[in-house]
């Protein structure tokens, strides 16, 4: 858990309190969540050529897993 000094007040949106509650794990709480969605988030340039070399047939398949997983609720 990270503990910070100080807090802010955020306004959000019933909408955007039931989806950050959808994707809360369990003991995480909102600021957590926050931080995790936010954290790591690299310039896209850094992976370019990361598929060099894979053919298509293996990508189409990594898209249709990641499609469904999202059609079955993914992340949750």
């Amino acid at each position: 858990m990270i503990e910070m000094g100080g807090h802010k007040t955020l306004t959000i949106s019933e909408e955007a309190y039931e989806k950050l509650v959808k994707i809360k794990r369990k003991n995480e709480s909102f600021t957590n969540i926050i931080i995790r969605l936010t954290e790591g988030k690299a310039r896209l340039s850094k992976h370019a050529g990361a598929w060099k070399g894979v053919d298509d047939s293996e990508v189409e398949r990594v898209f249709s897993e990641i499609e469904e997983a999202w059609r079955k609720g993914w992340p949750s």
